[in-house]
């Protein structure tokens, strides 16, 4: 006999198995949006240790570069046949497939400089021969093929150092007496218009070549105190031969019986007939003519351009990519020396007029712009 349930009984049964198989069918679906969510978490894990894993394991800070693999461009599409003759094409460390290594930071001020020196409007202020003023500037180094382009009141002093101690004149920079690193009769720095046109050449096409900038302004002020009022070199010419020469020419109240002021000093920078007086002060004036005069970044196809504001990264860098950082270090770099100073800039052109600072920035503003130093509005303004 055929058991059969009550239709009552029948449709609660039914009830049942459809609400089970409901429960069943989230606790499914629960289940695969928690492995979505496990899969996702997983991937992001993955993504962060790849990334950690291919960052530069040799960063000199905490703010790590990415390296890229960059191939050399062509120096004809970057650069004009007239400004970048082909024996002074640039040369650098180059891997078997000869692509350099580098920061993209380093690579920027490269194509900066390119860029800018292209700029006809600012030819000027950028291009300058490759004179024997700008020789004189370039020290040698040729046990490891450096050249080293000398802009004062930038941390130079260090960099002699530096390749004094490679050129094997002394055996560490704790040695080299302070009375000998400016002292080219005994420092074993040979400078590279001491050289034959042919090797010159030679040396500016194959050599590592590197100099050192930073903010054009700041660098004028170190100028202005080191020269006409610290003076720790005791150099008295700059007091008694220069300055009374600045002070004639450019001071507006000749009742004024102080020494030179730093207003007369950038009146005598901003004058656009300045070349007379730099033609009676001589070599002198390496201490605040323009980067462009000292180095002519646009007819020498640097390796490397060093900011002072950014030295403890660079200094490091700069040794690496000269294969040198095995052999010897830079100095101590002393805390917050090399961070710009604006309040500093502020005080020393407080009183100036502005017609007077914005002629100073007119015969910079190469400088500012070929080593992408922001145009000072706060003091033209």
């Amino acid at each position: 006999m055929k058991s059969t349930l009550p239709p009552a009984s029948a449709q609660a049964f039914a009830g049942k198995i459809a609400e089970w198989l409901t429960f069943d069918n989230m606790h499914h679906q629960w289940l695969l949006l928690a492995a979505c969510f496990w899969v996702i978490f997983m991937f992001m894990v993955a993504s962060k240790f790849i990334t950690l894993t291919f960052k530069d394991p040799d960063a000199y800070s905490t703010k790590q570069e990415f390296l890229f693999l960059t191939a050399e461009p062509d120096s004809g599409k970057l650069r004009g046949e007239k400004q970048f003759p082909e024996e002074l094409k640039p040369t650098g460390k180059m891997l078997s497939d000869s692509q350099p290594l580098q920061p993209l930071v380093y690579m920027e001020r490269l194509e900066l400089i390119r860029n800018v020196c292209r700029d006809e409007a600012l030819r000027n202020l950028s291009h300058t021969a490759v004179s024997k003023f700008v020789l004189d500037r370039i020290f040698v180094c040729d046990k490891h093929k450096i050249l080293f382009c000398q802009t004062p009141k930038v941390g130079n002093t260090q960099w002699k150092k530096v390749l004094i101690v490679l050129n094997g004149a002394f055996p560490s920079i704790e040695d080299i007496p302070e009375n000998v690193v400016h002292d080219h009769e005994k420092n074993g720095l040979p400078r590279l218009s001491s050289f034959s046109d042919a090797e010159i050449q030679k040396r500016l096409k194959t050599y590592f070549k590197f100099f050192i900038v930073r903010d054009p302004f700041e660098r004028l002020i170190s100028a202005f105190k080191d020269k006409f009022v610290h003076n720790p070199r005791f150099e008295p010419w700059y007091r008694h031969e220069i300055a009374p020469g600045i002070i004639r020419k450019y001071r507006r109240n000749r009742t004024e019986t102080r020494g030179i002021q730093f207003e007369d000093f950038v009146r005598y920078l901003g004058d656009p007939n300045h070349r007379w007086l730099d033609l009676q002060f001589g070599d002198h004036i390496i201490h605040w003519v323009t980067y462009a005069e000292l180095c002519a970044p646009c007819e020498i196809a640097y390796s490397v351009i060093g900011h002072h504001e950014t030295l403890e990264d660079d200094a490091p860098y700069i040794l690496k990519e000269a294969g040198i950082d095995h052999l010897v270090s830079y100095p101590t770099i002393p805390p917050g020396i090399t961070v710009y100073n604006k309040t500093k800039v502020e005080h020393y052109f407080l009183g100036i007029s502005k017609r007077d600072i914005r002629r100073l920035y007119a015969r910079f503003e190469g400088d500012f712009k070929l080593f992408g130093y922001q145009k000072p509005d706060f003091l033209l303004n």
